[in-house]
């Protein structure tokens, strides 16, 4: 269909988010926070956080680029920029330690006294970052087709839906799970994250400076 991707290209789309959002590595926050709910509570705590990442997703996929363009900010520069703090939660994941711009210390003490924690912290920012808002507007503007932005609305459900099915077991896998377990693999889905985010790079600075797309450009006597 014209002005779509590849179906491989929307299958890395679904596994890009799944990495940056990151759903297994929220587990033992989950299980913390929620150790002196009711199960009904955890289920309903589950839920919201997964409605608020659906909503912030697809929020972020349908206006983010209206909202670049009110600011006169390229689709470029904002790859850049964004590429950059993906990296950096990358960084964060290698070393199995939260990304200070998905929670501050703060932010986090802050939450242990909050009746309701499924939009914030759970939802919104430790889920729907601001590295996963930036994600999926970069991948919504790949294509100005009408059934592309359908795919990647479908892809954000997805993407919900993954994370609330983490959520509803959190429980379970985490008295199975180790520190270690979860931290080799949040330092496997932050590698994958770093590639992701080298990609993303090197896509805007192409756009930016086109010169350095041409592959003669570091030769010389050219």
């Amino acid at each position: 269909m014209d002005g779509m991707l590849s179906v491989a290209a929307y299958i890395k789309i679904f596994v890009a988010m799944i990495v940056i959002v990151n759903p297994l590595g929220i587990i033992p926050v989950f299980v913390a926070m929620t150790a002196s709910n009711s199960e009904p509570q955890r289920k309903a705590i589950a839920y919201g956080a997964a409605m608020t990442v659906a909503a912030t997703l697809l929020i972020s996929a349908l206006l983010g680029e209206r909202v670049l363009e009110v600011f006169g900010i390229s689709l470029a520069s904002f790859k850049v920029g964004g590429a950059i703090l993906i990296m950096l939660n990358a960084i964060a994941m290698m070393q199995a330690m939260p990304s200070r711009d998905k929670q501050t210390p703060e932010e986090a003490l802050e939450a242990e006294d909050k009746a309701s924690i499924a939009v914030v912290p759970l939802g919104i920012p430790l889920l729907a970052g601001p590295g996963a808002m930036s994600t999926i507007i970069i991948y919504a503007s790949e294509k100005k087709a009408v059934w592309h932005l359908l795919t990647v609305c479908l892809v954000s459900i997805g993407v919900a839906l993954v994370t609330w099915l983490a959520l509803r077991v959190a429980t379970r896998i985490g008295a199975r799970m180790g520190t270690t377990t979860v931290n080799v693999a949040t330092r496997i889905m932050g590698l994958l994250l770093a590639a992701l985010a080298v990609e993303i790079f090197a896509g805007g600075i192409v756009e930016l400076i086109p010169a350095l797309g041409k592959p003669d450009v570091f030769r010389y006597g050219r």
